[in-house]
């Protein structure tokens, strides 16, 4: 006879991860970023928000899904971007010396 996974106890514990309780002791359901206000500061809750968002690409997946771009401008775009990493890393190495073989 083969077990039978528990899946109400899975869920659960799933449901318990995403849940916060307010002043009041309730539940409070959380989804995404958040950031929490300590002692009314706002302005450094505001940062730390801004941080985050900006560290998830959050804004920037935004402005990529705003119009539909065809495949063919993606890679036109990723082959430039490509093309401007190599040229920076190009720069930040420097003049490359000649090979002792073409010396004279």
């Amino acid at each position: 006879m083969k077990h039978k996974p528990n899946f109400k106890s899975n869920y659960n514990n799933r449901q318990k991860k995403n849940h916060q309780t307010d002043n009041y002791g309730q539940a409070v359901r959380v989804n995404g970023l958040s950031v929490s206000v300590r002692d009314n500061d706002i302005n450094y809750a505001l940062r730390k928000f801004k941080k985050k968002v900006q560290e998830s690409g959050l804004l920037q997946e935004l402005r990529e899904r705003e119009f539909y771009t065809k495949p063919s401008e993606a890679n036109k775009k990723a082959k430039a971007a490509a093309r401007s990493r190599w040229l920076k890393k190009q720069r930040s190495e420097g003049p490359t010396k000649p090979s002792s073989k073409y010396k004279r």
